[in-house]
């Protein structure tokens, strides 16, 4: 390996917007909120950049992007220095692109462990573009790993999906003291941005008991907007398609839109 990365700056600024959506358990809608907050910033008129550094893969599925079609992907940027340029590819979706994830990113860990620099190679990446977003968002993979904390050190700020299940907030502080450690050894700037409720379910007293319980203990730090249970989210990945796109007046779509704009109208009182 004869990668070197070098450097502490913050991220690229030329990005407006660089979100890393991050959670240590599966299963909490990240991937899913990845894609649709993505594409409902699209929707919005916002030019956006998905980065799928999971090696599930799953977003780049969710996307349209076949396994077979993946010759350029965030692995090579990540373990062979392709610019990050090379990568990017367009969806269906006007505005929004992808930096599709491969299988073999499981391996990246190991293959990029003893090169310097090894927390900021995504940042640097992001660095040398030469293209410009106005958001660009990380789906990180479920785990606090060497790839999430490259995302960590790349973003500007985090949203943390929080499935409305009994054991929501559980580890959630472990994930806390992460962005923290990211924020103090590597990346000054990171801010978070909020955690999001997904998963709601308003016949289920338990949903309701749960959010309750998050805004406890959170306060306003938790978005206004909740992403309820809805069939349309689960079906739209199987066809290659955002909910946004595959049906855009249903309670899923409509919510994923709500908060973009809860989000975009954060980020312009903090302008």
């Amino acid at each position: 390996m004869t990668r070197r990365v070098r450097g502490t700056q913050r991220p690229n600024m030329n990005f407006s917007r660089i979100i890393a959506i991050v959670n240590q358990k599966g299963g909490v809608g990240k991937t899913t909120t990845s894609i649709n907050l993505a594409a409902a910033l699209a929707a919005k008129g916002k030019t956006v950049l998905l980065i799928d550094i999971d090696p599930q893969g799953n977003a780049s599925t969710g996307l349209g992007v076949p396994r077979r079609e993946r010759e350029q992907t965030i692995y090579h940027v990540m373990t062979e220095g392709m610019p990050l340029d090379d990568a990017i590819r367009p969806t269906e979706l006007s505005g929004l692109s992808i930096v599709p994830s491969h299988v073999d990113l499981s391996a990246a860990e190991m293959e990029i462990g003893t090169v310097d620099g090894r927390t900021i190679i995504l940042r640097e990446a992001l660095k040398a573009s030469a293209r410009e977003f106005d958001y660009v968002l990380i789906d990180c993979p479920p785990s606090l790993n060497l790839l999430t904390i490259n995302a960590l050190a790349a973003s500007r700020s985090v949203i943390v999906p929080l499935q409305c299940e009994f054991y929501a907030l559980e580890g959630l502080s472990q994930l806390l003291k992460t962005v923290e450690m990211a924020k103090a050894n590597i990346n000054p700037a990171l801010a978070i941005d909020g955690v999001m409720l997904t998963m709601y379910d308003s016949r289920n007293r338990l949903s309701a008991q749960v959010a309750e319980d998050v805004r406890k203990h959170l306060g306003r730090a938790v978005f206004q907007t909740v992403i309820p249970r809805n069939v349309r989210i689960a079906e739209a990945p199987s066809f290659g398609e955002s909910v946004v796109t595959y049906d855009p007046h249903c309670a899923g779509a409509q919510a994923y839109l709500a908060l973009a704009d809860e989000l975009l109208h954060k980020h312009r009182r903090r302008a």
